[in-house]
């Protein structure tokens, strides 16, 4: 349990595995359920490639993603943050999933999967940052420790 360190990278789609495999080593280190961490390595996924390709107009720019692992039971709690214009992911409505894909409109299917699959997904805007936070918890049901 405890703290990664935060991860600086460059926002792009280049560094992306860099992330993916930050933060899959470091849950299994905390014998993280291997179901539970598809469910976040796919959520963070898919709210770095947001960030990647909206947050900074194709220009360069740094995303810091940090994660800890604490309580009783265990549960893992993953922040993504960056530097823009305040835009919050969590406000757009859900996409009307009952509806054909040649139906709904384009977007939303990401975040609304994120929403689904994590057990909590917060937002806000502090000193010009973007901060998106996700948290799981890493224990199934039953499980002993």
């Amino acid at each position: 349990m405890g703290r990664m360190d935060d991860l600086h990278v460059q926002a792009s789609n280049d560094t992306l595995y860099t992330v993916l495999d930050a933060i899959e080593e470091y849950l299994n280190k905390n014998s993280c359920e291997k179901s539970i961490q598809t469910e976040i390595l796919i959520a963070v996924e898919e709210l770095y490639v947001n960030i990647a390709s909206y947050a900074y107009g194709g220009d360069a720019g740094e995303a810091v993603v940090s994660m800890d692992v604490s309580g009783d039971p265990k549960r893992c709690r993953v922040t993504l943050m960056e530097k823009s214009n305040p835009s919050n992911p969590l406000v757009r409505s859900d996409p009307d999933i009952t509806l054909s894909a040649q139906e709904r409109e384009i977007g939303g299917l990401g975040i609304f999967m994120v929403k689904q699959t994590m057990d909590q997904v917060e937002y806000r805007y502090e000193n010009g940052c973007n901060i998106l936070t996700i948290e799981k918890g890493i224990e199934e049901e039953g499980e002993t420790k």
